[in-house]
C-alpha cells in the first residue's frame, strides 16, 4: 500500500523562468515522444509516476524522452558508464548564461548562429550544444581530452539533422591544456561555459558516491558505476574543481581577446575565495557570479571577462549586429 499521496509544488521555482523543466515530469506526454521510456515507470511509495534514478539505464531513458519531447532530438544515447547529466540543471546553465549575454545586448538576448559558443569537456552527452542551439539558436564548437566522449558526441551530432552545422567537435591531445589547442588564430567566441570535474581523485569521487547512497538510504554495498556514470576526465582532476577552475581561469588570459565572456560551473561555494583571488590576478576586467538551485543543492555560474566596456560595445556593434 503506498504512503500517503504526496503533495507537490506547481512548478520547482528555484529553476530559471525560462527553464522548459520547471513543472515535475509528466511522464504520459514523455511516453508519446518516447515510446522506450515505457518499461522504466514505476509508481513510487507515494503513488506517483516515476522511474528508479538509481537505475543509469532508466535515468538514460529519461533524458532520451526529454531530449525527444521538449528539443526534438530523434537521436541520443551515451556509451556505458559515461555521465548522465541532470538536464533541467544544464537547461538552467543555458538560461542564466544567456540573461548575462542580454546585458551587453540591450536586455535581448542574442540569438542564432552568429554566436559562438565552447563547451569545455562537451562529453558524451553533447547537451549544451544541444539545448544552447535549440533554445537560442547559438553554434557550438565542443571539446574534450576523452575520445570515445568526442565519438559519442559525433554520432548524436550527425543523427540528428539539426545539428550537423551548428555542432562542430575538437579533440584535446594534451590533456594539461583547456584553450590551447583548441582556440584557433584569428578565431573569435562569445561565450565559453564549463562543467568542471567536482573531485581531487577517484577515490574521493568514489567515497561522495556512497556517501550519497547512504543518504538515500541505499545499502553500503552497490558498487558506485552501477548507480552514478562517470569517467576520470568527467569526474576528478588533480586539484579538484578549484584546481581545474584556476587552470582555466590563468590559461583564459592568452585569449582574453578571443572571448567575450569566460564561464564555469562552481559547486563548492568554498572555493570561490580562491577563484576570485585567482581571478584578480589575471586582471580579469569583470566578475559576474550567478546564483543557481536545483532542489536542495546550490550552486553558481562564475563568468569573467578580460574586455573593457569599450571592448565590449565594439564587440556587441560588430559580432552581434
Amino acid at each position: 500500500m503506498p504512503n500517503k499521496k504526496k503533495i507537490h509544488p506547481i512548478e520547482k521555482i528555484q529553476l530559471h523562468s525560462r527553464n522548459k523543466h520547471r513543472e515535475r515530469y509528466n511522464f504520459k506526454q514523455l511516453i508519446e515522444s518516447c515510446n522506450d521510456l515505457v518499461p522504466y515507470v514505476i509508481i513510487n511509495k507515494f503513488g506517483d509516476e516515476s522511474i528508479d534514478f538509481f537505475n543509469p539505464e532508466a535515468v538514460k531513458m529519461l533524458n532520451k524522452a526529454l531530449l525527444k519531447h521538449y528539443y526534438n532530438i530523434d537521436y541520443w544515447d551515451i556509451p556505458q558508464n559515461y555521465l548522465t547529466p541532470p538536464i533541467p540543471g544544464r537547461a538552467d546553465y543555458i538560461h542564466h548564461i544567456a540573461d548575462l549575454l542580454s546585458k551587453s545586448n540591450n536586455h535581448k538576448i542574442p540569438k542564432g548562429n552568429k554566436i559562438n559558443c565552447l563547451d569545455i569537456g562537451v562529453g558524451a552527452n553533447c547537451i549544451y550544444p544541444i539545448i544552447g542551439y535549440m533554445e537560442y539558436g547559438w553554434s557550438f564548437v565542443g571539446s574534450d581530452v576523452d575520445t570515445t566522449s568526442i565519438e559519442s558526441a559525433s554520432k548524436i551530432i550527425k543523427a540528428n539533422k539539426s545539428l550537423k552545422t551548428v555542432v562542430k567537435l575538437r579533440f584535446q591531445r594534451n590533456t594539461n591544456n583547456i584553450f590551447k589547442g583548441i582556440i584557433h588564430k584569428d578565431e573569435f567566441f562569445d561565450l565559453t561555459i564549463c562543467n568542471p570535474p567536482f573531485h581531487a581523485s577517484k577515490e574521493d569521487a568514489a567515497a561522495a558516491t556512497i556517501r550519497k547512497l547512504k543518504n538515500l538510504k541505499q545499502k553500503r554495498n552497490i558498487k558506485t558505476s552501477q548507480n552514478f556514470g562517470g569517467q576520470s576526465n568527467e569526474l576528478w582532476h588533480e586539484g579538484g574543481e578549484k584546481g581545474f577552475v584556476e587552470k582555466m581561469i590563468q590559461e583564459s588570459k592568452q585569449f582574453g581577446m578571443s572571448c567575450f565572456w569566460f564561464s564555469t560551473l562552481v559547486s563548492k561555494e568554498s572555493n570561490l575565495k580562491s577563484i576570485y583571488k585567482s581571478l584578480e590576478n589575471e586582471k580579469v576586467k569583470e566578475v559576474q557570479t550567478i546564483s543557481m538551485g536545483q532542489g536542495n543543492k546550490k550552486s553558481r555560474i562564475v563568468a569573467w571577462t578580460f574586455l573593457s566596456m569599450e571592448q565590449q560595445k565594439k564587440w556587441v556593434k560588430v559580432k552581434w549586429r
